[in-house]
Formats: C-alpha cells, sequence, structure tokens
C-alpha cells in the first residue's frame, strides 16, 4: 500500500512538471545547463588565453612591446633593435694581405682553389653565390668562439675579448645568410648542396682550429678578401642593369637601420663593408695567434 502511494505520488509530480513545462523543475534543469555553458565557456577563455602565451614566445611568457622608431610593432624574433646598427662603408675594400710565411701561402693557395671550384659551379649567378658563400662564412666565428670559450673555462684565463667577438661574427653571417634566402629562395638541390658543403666545412674547420688557430683565422682572412671581391662583382651587374635591383628585403632595413626606399644595391654594399670588417679582424687575429698561440691579447691591442 505503502509503495503504491508513494508511486502514485511520484507520478503526480513528474506529470505536474511536464504539464507545467516551464515549472520549477524545467526552470531547474534549463538553469544548470546555462550553468554548464558558462563553465565551459570560461574553461575554453582560459585556454584560448593559454595558447595565445605560448605562441607569443619561446617559453610561454608573454613579449615585451617593442616598437620601432616610428611607432609600428617590431616583427622579428631573431635579433631586436639594439642588435641592428648602421654599417661602416668608408673600410678600404682594396686591402689584401700578402702572404709571406708557408702557412700564409699554404692558407692563400687553399683559397684560391676554392674560389675556382665555386666560380665554376656559380659563374655570374651572384645571388646562389652569395647564399653559398654565408652558409660556410658564419662557420669559422662559431667554431673559434667555442673552442675559446673551452679554453678560457679550462684555463681560468681571460679571452681578450675574442670570444664575443667571433660569436657576434658568426651571427652576423647568420643575417647575411637569412637577409640572401629573402632575395634568392633556394631550390632544392641547392639546399641539399648547403647541408653537404657545411657539414663539411665545419668538421674540416674545427680540425685545422685544433691544429693551428693562426691558420685558421687566416683561412677566414683570405676568404673574406674572396667576399669582398664577390660582392664588388655583384655590385658591377646591378649598376650595370644585369641583376635587377629589386626592393630590399624588410629584415635587410631593419638590420642595418637602411632608408625604407633601399633597394638590393643598398644591401649589397652594407654586406660587403661586413665582409671587409670581418677580413681584417680575422687576419688580425692570425697575427696574434702566430705570437701567442691562441687571439688571446686585447682585441683592442
Amino acid at each position: 500500500m505503502k509503495r503504491f502511494v508513494g508511486g502514485s505520488l511520484m507520478r503526480g509530480v513528474v506529470n505536474g512538471c511536464n504539464r507545467s513545462g516551464g515549472g520549477i523543475c524545467g526552470s531547474r534543469m534549463m538553469s544548470s545547463v546555462a550553468e554548464k555553458k558558462e563553465i565551459g565557456n570560461g574553461v575554453e577563455a582560459k585556454k584560448e588565453e593559454k595558447e595565445k602565451a605560448v605562441v607569443s614566445s619561446y617559453w610561454g611568457i608573454s613579449r615585451t612591446n617593442i616598437k620601432r622608431q616610428d611607432g609600428t610593432e617590431w616583427p622579428w624574433n631573431c635579433f631586436m633593435p639594439r642588435d641592428t646598427y648602421e654599417a661602416d662603408l668608408s673600410i678600404d675594400f682594396t686591402k689584401h694581405h700578402a702572404p709571406k710565411v708557408f702557412l700564409d701561402k699554404f692558407a692563400y693557395r687553399t683559397v684560391k682553389l676554392l674560389r675556382i671550384l665555386s666560380d665554376l659551379y656559380f659563374r655570374r649567378r651572384y645571388g646562389c653565390h652569395a647564399m653559398m658563400l654565408e652558409t660556410v662564412a658564419a662557420v669559422p666565428g662559431m667554431v673559434g668562439g667555442m673552442l675559446l670559450h673551452l679554453r678560457s673555462l679550462r684555463k681560468f684565463e681571460q679571452s681578450g675579448g675574442w670570444i664575443k667577438a667571433l660569436l657576434e661574427e658568426a651571427e652576423n653571417e647568420r643575417m647575411h645568410l637569412m637577409t640572401m634566402v629573402e632575395l634568392v629562395k633556394p631550390k632544392w638541390y641547392e639546399r641539399l648542396l648547403v647541408l653537404t658543403v657545411q657539414g663539411v666545412f665545419f668538421n674540416a674547420f674545427f680540425a685545422v682550429y685544433l691544429l693551428s688557430p693562426k691558420l685558421a683565422h687566416r683561412v677566414v682572412g683570405y676568404l673574406e678578401e674572396e667576399a669582398v671581391h664577390s660582392y664588388t662583382e655583384y655590385l658591377k651587374d646591378i649598376n650595370s642593369g644585369a641583376i635587377e635591383n629589386v626592393p630590399a628585403p624588410a629584415i635587410a632595413i631593419d638590420y642595418w637601420r637602411l632608408p625604407k626606399d633601399a633597394t638590393l644595391k643598398d644591401v649589397i654594399t652594407v654586406i660587403r663593408a661586413d665582409e671587409a670588417h670581418h677580413r681584417d679582424l680575422n687576419h688580425f687575429a692570425a697575427t696574434l695567434s702566430s705570437v701567442s698561440g691562441y687571439p688571446i691579447a686585447p682585441i683592442n691591442s
């Protein structure tokens, strides 16, 4: 009997709720659904904010709002405004270190042989030639800086500023490459060639630097002389109209503080100035290395 009465009461309540439609039961169900939707929307919003924070930087920390001088947003992560500069165009582009001792002559002849091989392959395709050159030129500074860093650690000695100088050289050459990639758009087989050349050159230069820092820096000095020559020929073809003087890439305009209407000619001019600076730095390092074994004397001496 009790079961019958209880069942009847329950059926009555349910039927009452069904008849009323918008009654107490319906409103409770609707409110619970709305609450679930609000909670779900809140979770999704927090998830989106978290994803945006992760995308905006490498460590999930929101990037500081960096502006250009004209007030526009700074678009680059690979370098900051403090890393930009104006190239010294007054440097002597014709300077040459005459080889005197055996190591100098060996370095000079080796670089000349490499120049012949690269000229046979690239001929007057200076854009592709420059791209390949920069993949090689960015290696010595990193290798030299790394080995001097390790030497400084194990001998408890200062480097005289050479670690920073060589690593900055490597970074500068890398920015040359990033610029040339924007201009050249290398094909798949050129990328494969870069992988091969870089792998061989890195290991070879590493071994040479361990055996003779003087020889290693002298080789780089002569490589930079050839780079200056290559960019000079590049400029001649631009001036003659053989190569179109296209607008400069945005990355080059920001990195070298070039005017907004800068062209390919302006980019090649500042890159050539950088190469001339690297030429002088490495010949100076080779001269110091012939005295001390490593370029550990102060860099401003």
